[in-house]
């Protein structure tokens, strides 16, 4: 349920990112400007790129570079898909971490043409990064029960 409100929320925000920045094109071209249209799409970019990064990653949508490990042995294969799960693991908590003390401290500085704060940007890679934590979670976990031959793999 979680997943799927996580994708309508992108979805959602990628439209409105899409109207505001046509409706500042339209009218910038008759010479009114509102400042807020810009800012409030950026602020929805970084929502859309980050839940966006972990609907793909849950799906399997990211790029990966297979060229070197294909001709590997299976189990090794698995090894090394565990240790780069491993690894992403260490940096989603990082950027978990880091985020979050940065929205903390960005709480009280705000948009100049918008009263909202800064943080609200930031909170963006924190709520992402936990939600990514989670499905790397789930693949670790899918990826160890098939290597001990107790189910498929989560990819």
């Amino acid at each position: 349920m979680l997943c799927k409100a996580e994708e309508i929320a992108c979805g959602t925000g990628f439209l409105f990112l899409v109207f505001f920045v046509f409706l500042s094109a339209i009218l910038r071209f008759f010479r009114f400007s509102m400042s807020w249209n810009i800012d409030l799409a950026m602020l929805l970019l970084a929502w859309t790129a980050f839940l966006g990064a972990d609907i793909a990653w849950r799906s399997g949508q990211i790029i990966g570079v297979d060229l070197v490990t294909r001709n590997l042995p299976v189990m090794v294969q698995r090894i090394i898909r565990l240790a780069v799960y491993l690894l992403m693991l260490f940096a989603l908590v990082i950027m978990f971490v880091y985020g979050a003390r940065l929205a903390w401290t960005e709480r009280v500085s705000r948009y100049q043409s918008m009263a909202i704060p800064y943080s609200l940007v930031t909170l963006s890679l924190v709520l992402a990064s936990f939600s990514m934590i989670g499905t790397t979670l789930q693949k670790i976990g899918s990826l160890v029960r098939e290597m001990a031959g107790k189910g498929e793999a989560y990819t």
